[in-house]
């Protein structure tokens, strides 16, 4: 029989703090619009796992392991048996700069894993999928999107009793535009509200593939780049207009959500090993002119870092890249540390021919855009010009290869649990 216990803390910073996610001359944070949270779901059937979901734009791996081997010991389980999920708020603290403030946010987890495992009851859990329109393709190159709103309903097993919805969702966190410094979890922290009161149990949200997808609804005096054009719906309850989406597409499904008992459990994750290559003079000058000019980027050591490596003779660098799997009966949610594009929550849904795969990023680590073929060849920002200022996180200089992303996406799909499978054969490559 499976078991859940949950709990959530808060982990609102006390005091001004450093915010990450836009480019802002000042990015201390003035007061707070919502507080953040940090939820805990310890799952136990024929094994024992935890799903931790942290209102942040996502710590760097070395940040999330660290978080995962505190939650490993108090739970008596290895590193691959704990999945943390980043919600991609753009008004929380930037962790790596923050560090009192990333030491504080694990302490608190830690409490909240503890009290998890102790509050630990039967229960029985289904999946289904809600569609809802909720994000809009920022990057041009393609209309596609990931309308699923993954449904986990879990309720007591003896009396039915609603304890816990878990929602994925796939819109960027960033309803919230940079004209905003107060603390806020962006649209998840409404979600979880609107949600919450509407089925009676707590609310864990968990983010996608949404490195190319902006929410629909946004709030903002400015109009930035991602919320230009007659796809996107300005609001001064932007907010409150992505959770009532979610929630009343969620409403819809909720009461045909069949509940069993004897749902497994699983997790573990998989190694791969991907290329990018170093570029030469001429092509590093080239980008770094791009960023400079067509979105303000300057150099912060980028350049040189370039020169040192072809000094050096290197022409290629090498990422061992971690892909978790997270399987509650009959539904997986499979995720790597970087902002995946929506293509990868797509393809892999369509190899397995499962629509209770979820492909996400933000997962376990938060660490830069991964473009799709078809993304790569577009270029900009998400692909060249962020390198520019993320690339001491990895110290990688360039994107991976073009051919990553469908090397990514075929491993994702060949490594998902028994069962996941229903196309019947064996994926292509």
């Amino acid at each position: 029989m499976l078991h859940l216990g949950f709990a959530e803390v808060d982990i609102t910073p006390d005091r001004p703090v450093e915010l990450v996610g836009f480019h802002r001359k000042d990015n201390r944070s003035k007061g707070v619009l919502k507080p953040l949270l940090a939820q805990t779901a310890v799952w136990e059937a024929d094994e024992r796992c935890c799903l931790v979901t942290v209102d942040s734009i996502g710590f760097t791996k070395e940040l999330t392991d660290g978080l995962r081997e505190r939650v490993c010991r108090i739970l008596d389980v290895a590193p691959e048996k704990v999945m943390v999920c980043f919600s991609h708020t753009h008004a929380a603290p930037e962790a790596d700069f923050e560090r009192e403030y990333y030491e504080e946010t694990c302490r608190r987890i830690e409490d909240a894993v503890s009290r998890a495992r102790e509050n630990m009851e039967p229960v029985a859990a289904g999946w289904e999928n809600a569609h809802a329109s909720i994000g809009v393709n920022r990057r041009k190159v393609s209309d596609a999107t990931d309308e699923r709103i993954g449904i986990l309903k879990v309720c007591g097993a003896a009396d039915g009793t609603p304890k816990l919805l878990v929602l994925r969702v796939t819109a960027h966190a960033n309803v919230l535009k940079r004209d905003n410094c107060r603390i806020s979890p962006d649209y998840f922290g409404n979600v979880r509200e609107t949600a919450g009161k509407k089925f009676g149990c707590p609310v864990m949200v968990v983010q996608g593939a949404a490195g190319n997808t902006a929410p629909k609804y946004f709030c903002s005096a400015e109009t930035p780049v991602d919320a230009t054009g007659s796809r996107y719906i300005r609001s001064d309850t932007a907010l409150e207009d992505m959770a009532d989406v979610i929630t009343g597409s969620v409403e819809e499904v909720y009461g045909k959500i069949r509940l069993r008992e004897d749902c497994g459990v699983r997790a573990y994750s998989r190694w791969i090993r991907l290329e990018s290559n170093v570029p030469g003079r001429e092509e590093a000058l080239r980008v770094a002119g791009e960023a400079r000019t067509l979105c303000g980027i300057t150099d912060s050591g980028w350049a040189d870092k370039v020169a040192r490596l072809n000094a050096a003779g290197v022409h290629a660098q090498q990422e061992d890249v971690e892909v978790q799997y997270l399987a509650v009966g009959d539904g997986c949610l499979c995720g790597a540390p970087y902002e995946l594009m929506v293509g990868f929550a797509l393809e892999t849904e369509k190899l397995l021919e499962n629509e209770f795969f979820y492909a996400n990023g933000y997962t376990n680590g938060n660490l830069l855009y991964f473009p799709t073929e078809e993304e790569f060849d577009a270029g900009g920002y998400e692909v060249f010009w962020s390198m520019l200022i993320y690339w001491p996180y990895v110290d990688r200089v360039y994107p991976f290869r073009r051919e990553s992303a469908s090397k990514l996406i075929r491993f994702m799909a060949e490594n998902a649990p028994a069962g996941f499978d229903r196309s019947g054969r064996n994926i292509p490559d």
